[in-house]
């Protein structure tokens, strides 16, 4: 008789803490911020769809206080609990990511979950958003054993999303998963994270016999700037028969170029395809060797394509024309930040040139007194360029009478102070 009471007394505790339907989670989640202390309660429930609504709940509450049950969902052993509470705790840093992350494309069947990644993975926090380590901590985790390959890849994503440093472990040994997916978003979270000291580390990954693997896996070397590949990119840019690995190798190659490699860009400035030829030039832009201008400067004429053309006047800036006149090659990628078409291709190429003090001091002028393009771009620039002496010029962008022109300067100055 006492067993039964106990028994009756749970079976009454757990009709009052966990809700009989998802519905109930919802309309406690309708309570706002106040809901919750709750919703953190609902992710015991023995039911998986309550906790799938509830991390839901939390979710789309947000708030500093819902990142705690949010990690705590991470912990839970559904594949679908995991990935919701994931893409919950990237959408406190960067809203309104769960409307297009993985979750949303999350179907279950059965007790297992179908998903579908998209191949836009090129979301990140601004530079200086802080994210607490414990939701890193909880994200490498996920990353090394998650319910499932695509729980892990999903936390791969969003730790590279978040640029979480502290889960370069998990990234690096999911390299040896065998997984495509797993492999391949964590060489992109690697990208956006930039530790150059990951570099060598992924270097076993360069002839991976996935085609999408092994060119993430090299345009990352090249990004992260591990020289110690370049014999390696050398030959693989000499036997493979793949045009995308080729033009994938060349371009890392120009990334990091050295006297080895000069030759390759040499023999490719006239090659047929425009992004083989793009790279060649900006290969030979990094070397910063003036006496290359002649060569690069008639390439640039003769050019027809902007593309190719964008990284022949970055090469030409880098290698001493740093002025800004009518028809100079800086000019031109300025010119440029005003077309939708190629905007994308000459920002960073201005980044990477307005580290040069020389460089980005010709940047100031254009900066304040461009086209609203130009200024929302060049603060961009700066923000991750600059230093101290940017400070003041992106001052007086931030008080520009074009609203839209100040925001940006506003965002801009508070990163590059971040960062400084």
């Amino acid at each position: 008789m006492r067993q039964f009471r106990a028994v009756s007394v749970f079976i009454l505790f757990a009709a009052a803490v966990f809700p009989q339907t998802v519905k109930d989670v919802r309309n406690t989640a309708k309570l706002g911020s106040r809901a919750i202390p709750q919703l953190a309660g609902y992710l015991a429930s023995p039911d998986v769809n309550v906790r799938v609504e509830a991390v839901k709940g939390l979710t789309e509450i947000g708030g500093a206080d819902s990142i705690d049950p949010l990690i705590k969902a991470t912990h839970d052993n559904d594949a679908e609990v995991q990935v919701h509470a994931t893409d919950g705790l990237v959408n406190f840093y960067l809203p309104g990511y769960v409307k297009t992350g993985l979750a949303s494309k999350v179907t279950r069947v059965g007790s297992s979950i179908k998903s579908h990644f998209t191949d836009s993975n090129d979301q990140v926090i601004d530079a200086y958003i802080r994210v607490r380590p414990e939701v890193i901590q909880a994200l490498g985790q996920l990353v090394r054993g998650g319910m499932g390959m695509d729980v892990r890849a999903n936390a791969a994503r969003a730790v590279g999303i978040l640029r979480g440093r502290e889960a370069i472990p998990q990234l690096v040994e999911a390299l040896r998963s065998k997984d495509s997916n797993l492999m391949y978003e964590s060489l992109i979270a690697l990208q956006k994270i930039r530790d150059t000291e990951a570099g060598p580390r992924i270097q076993f990954v360069l002839r991976d016999l996935d085609e999408r693997v092994q060119i993430a896996a090299i345009q990352t070397t090249g990004i992260l700037i591990n020289r110690e590949a370049v014999p390696d990119l050398i030959r693989i840019f000499n036997e493979t028969r793949n045009a995308k690995v080729k033009r994938a190798a060349l371009q890392a190659l120009a990334m990091m170029p050295t006297a080895e490699s000069k030759p390759l860009f040499l023999q490719y400035l006239r090659d047929k395809d425009a992004r083989t030829r793009g790279a060649a030039a900006e290969g030979i832009g990094r070397l910063r060797n003036p006496a290359d201008s002649a060569v690069i400067d008639q390439v640039y004429k003769d050019e027809e394509k902007a593309s190719p053309r964008l990284s022949q006047a970055f090469a030409l800036v880098m290698c001493g024309q740093t002025q800004v006149s009518e028809f100079s090659p800086l000019r031109y990628l300025i010119n440029e930040l005003n077309q939708a078409s190629y905007a994308g291709e000459a920002y960073p190429l201005l980044i990477e040139a307005a580290r040069v003090p020389e460089i980005r001091s010709q940047l100031y002028g254009p900066l304040e007194t461009g086209s609203r393009d130009e200024k929302i771009y060049l603060s961009r620039v700066l923000s991750a360029s600059g230093d101290a002496a940017t400070v003041p010029h992106l001052e007086r962008v931030s008080k520009d009478t074009d609203t839209q022109v100040a925001q940006e300067g506003l965002k801009a100055l508070r990163a590059l102070r971040s960062r400084l």
